[in-house]
């Protein structure tokens, strides 16, 4: 406790004399309106300057932060003590997933199944019943065969009405 008291007594007396050092006391009796001017100038002109170097000072900081930073980084991962958070399983429908990704702008449904073609079971039975009626495919290409099977062909699919 005796040293940091003593370590900021210092500190004071340092920053007493610095500003001691750069900044004179000002005499301003007994001056013109003329030279009041220009030491106004003057005071700008250091005024200037040392915000520049403030600037300056404070951009090296955040700079030299930002390094201290990176470096800590680095040095967690090469010493393997950062640990990766174990990840959760989610279950996450279509829909909630293109709402999380696209917002207001999705609006259609992502139900696949409703996209799946459906199959009706008349159908599968029309076509047991036209494959059992075809019977030996021999006897049906001799039938097929020139002018006369083509003719029958087309009466048989209606188009000779």
């Amino acid at each position: 406790m005796e040293d940091l008291e003593q370590e900021t007594i210092n500190r004071d007396e340092e920053k007493v004399r610095y500003l001691g050092e750069k900044l004179p006391p000002l005499h301003l009796s007994g001056l013109s309106v003329e030279e009041l001017q220009t030491l106004c100038r003057q005071l700008h002109s250091k005024i200037d300057v040392v915000d520049e170097e403030r600037y300056d000072f404070e951009h090296k900081v955040v700079k030299n932060n930002k390094d201290i930073h990176e470096l800590k980084l680095k040095v967690q991962d090469l010493g393997g003590k950062f640990k990766k958070p174990a990840l959760r399983k989610v279950r996450v429908s279509a829909d909630e997933m293109m709402r999380a990704l696209l917002g207001s702008k999705h609006k259609g449904s992502m139900d696949l199944r409703a996209n799946l073609k459906s199959v009706k079971k008349e159908d599968i039975k029309q076509e047991k019943v036209i494959s059992s009626e075809v019977g030996d495919w021999r006897k049906n290409v001799e039938a097929m065969s020139g002018m006369e099977g083509r003719k029958k062909m087309f009466d048989a699919a209606g188009g000779g009405q």
